[in-house]
This record gives structure tokens, sequence and C-alpha cells, in this order.
């Protein structure tokens, strides 16, 4: 039996959380806050809930709101001293220092230019400045992030790339199941993959196209429908 999905408009309380609330301490993740002692939708859309107490609204805006923590994916637009500005999709342009990566020094600068790829994690970002990237984690290591060479990239919407950034993403578990790659999503609406040849790169955008509108239901099925075009 197929569960009920609520939507939420903004403005709207939203008494389900609510009701959790009571009993446990819940998060509140986009398109929800706090007003008073009352939970209530700032974003139009389904709620969404994880356990054991997460929940959030998906929102299908088009435009990327940065927010601290963030994984984005970024193209360097220029240098402007020891800055680069890089365009993450939002209202401004970030900025990153060539101090922001591994081993990154005055003698050792990363070899950045217009129209590179970057996957970088948003450090601060409010309404009055421009947002700041760093390529590094707390320990000052790369990690996944870092420039992005060969592969394809490609957009789609925000709520496709909270979907596939989700711990155990199921979408993803299934694509690895068929074929071995590379991914980097960023919440901002932006997708880099990269497999062994061109075709299966390409097979593979367009299945994580599909699942734009699929339900979990459908999941295995496009996942499955990729290996048979492969192997044809």
């Amino acid at each position: 039996m197929a569960t009920k999905v609520t939507i939420v408009m903004p403005g709207e309380r939203v008494t389900a959380v609510e009701d959790v609330a009571k009993g446990k301490r819940v998060i509140l993740g986009p398109g929800l806050r706090r007003v008073d002692d009352k939970v209530v939708a700032s974003k139009a859309g389904p709620l969404r809930h994880k356990e054991p107490n997460t929940f959030w609204v998906d929102s299908y805006q088009r435009r990327y709101v940065p927010a601290r923590g963030d994984l984005v994916i970024g193209i360097i637009r220029a240098r402007a001293g020891d800055l680069y500005r890089v365009d993450i999709g939002a209202a401004d342009t970030a900025s990153i220092s060539y101090l922001a990566f591994e081993a990154a020094t005055k003698k050792n600068r990363p070899d950045l230019n217009p129209g590179d790829l970057l996957y970088a994690r948003v450090l601060n970002a409010n309404a009055d400045i421009e947002p700041e990237l760093v390529c590094v984690n707390s320990n000052g290591k790369r990690g996944k992030l870092g420039m992005l060479q060969d592969g394809f990239f490609f957009k789609c919407s925000l709520n496709l790339g909270r979907l596939l950034l989700r711990e155990n993403c199921p979408a993803l578990t299934a694509l690895t199941d068929e074929l071995p790659f590379e991914i980097a999503v960023g919440v901002n609406g932006r997708i880099w993959v990269k497999a062994h040849s061109m075709r299966e790169t390409v097979g593979l955008s367009n299945a994580i196209m599909a699942l734009e509108q699929a339900g979990y239901t459908e999941i295995d099925q496009i996942c499955s429908n990729l290996g048979d075009v492969l192997q044809a």
C-alpha cells in the first residue's frame, strides 16, 4: 500500500512534525522553520521524513541558495588576486582562496583556469557576503573534493541533487550494480560523472536524468534498462 504524501504550503503549520517533537528532539531540514513553539513550512512541496527524527520539504526551487556545509560543483570564472571567482548557480558568484586546497602554498598554487570544474564545500554563506568555498575537510585533506577532470557535466533540479546526496541513496546503489563509475553531485543542481567509456558515461547520465520524475519503485527498472542498453 502506497504511503500517503503530505503536501505543505509556505506559512502552513506542520502539526505532524510538532507531534513527533513533543517526545523527542527533531531536526528540521530545508523548507521548515520554528516560530515560537510551532513548526511552520517556508517552502511548498511534499513533507519528507527520515528515521528517526529528520524532516524537510522537497522544494522544486530553481535558484540555488548557498548554505554552510553544502557540497557544490562550481565553474571557475576568473582570478582576482589570491582568489578565484566561482559560478555555483547562485545569485552571487562564490570565491575560493588558493590556500583552500590540500598542501597549497604561495609557491605551490593550484592551476585553475576559467571553465574548470571544481567540487567544493561551502564554508561561509549569508546575505551580507559572497559565499566562500573550500576544497579540504577539517583535517586539511581534500578527500573527494577538488578539480573534476574529463567526465561529463550536466545540470539537474535541486531536488534530484539532494536526493542523490542522501546517505545510502538507492538510485546510486542500483546504478553501481550495473557498472563502475565516478560521480560528484552538488546540491546546486549540478552533476559530474565518469565511466570507463564515453558510451557508458552518456548512458549513465541519461539514466540519472530519468530519475528526475521517477518514484522509488521505478529506480530498479531504470537502472536495469541501463544494463540492457550497454549490452546491446
